[in-house]
């Protein structure tokens, strides 16, 4: 039996994922994560489109023919490519419930690239603590550095409210993070099934 996609936005988890890769061909999984993260592990067959950009080229993306299946590490960043893409007028337009997390938990298949990296929300953290520490630190010496590690406390919190980290974009332009540039035409080119 055929797992229909619906033509609202919706959440499915990783076993239905697998259901409509086997049922579906024309089914496309759209990567929006940054490259660095996308190149240490995706989903076969998955196409990567950082958030940033997918934004930038929203209505061109909104106009993909083929149902599109959207994953990020944990779901934040794929949450708000869904909800700009079903803006756009969009439909059969998913989301990866617990993102490429989610996936390998469950043994999930993986592309896996030659140079790891750290996600982005992971190293967001440890520039958060370290930054935290610093302050707690030098406070000893300088009583006032006390509000350094306060300003990233009252980051982390406004960060968990809003859902959305504005430290990752900066993050992902680190040496340690670039890759090449996404080549917007010849994903839309892919997508839309054009090429092999």
């Amino acid at each position: 039996m055929k797992t229909e996609l619906s033509r609202e936005p919706d959440t499915i988890d990783v076993a239905t994922l697998r259901q409509l890769r086997h049922d579906d061909p024309l089914l496309r999984i759209l990567d929006v994560r940054n490259g660095g993260e996308f190149e240490t592990a995706h989903i076969p067959g998955s196409y990567n489109v950082p958030l940033d950009t997918l934004v930038e080229h929203v209505d061109e993306f909104a106009q993909v023919e083929h149902p599109v299946v959207l994953v990020c590490q944990s779901g934040g960043r794929a949450s708000r490519a869904r909800t700009r893409l079903a803006s756009a007028g969009k439909d059969t337009l998913h989301l990866l419930e617990g993102g490429i997390n989610a996936w390998t938990a469950s043994n999930g298949e993986v592309v896996e690239g030659h140079r790891p990296r750290w996600a982005l929300d992971r190293q967001v953290r440890l520039a958060a603590g370290a930054v935290a520490v610093a302050g707690v630190l030098a406070s000893s010496v300088v009583p006032k550095a006390k509000w350094m590690a306060a300003g990233v406390g009252v980051g982390l919190v406004y960060m968990a409210i809003a859902d959305n980290c504005p430290v990752s974009p900066l993050m992902a332009k680190l040496p340690y993070n670039r890759t090449d540039p996404c080549d917007v035409d010849t994903v839309l080119t892919a997508l839309n099934g054009l090429v092999a």
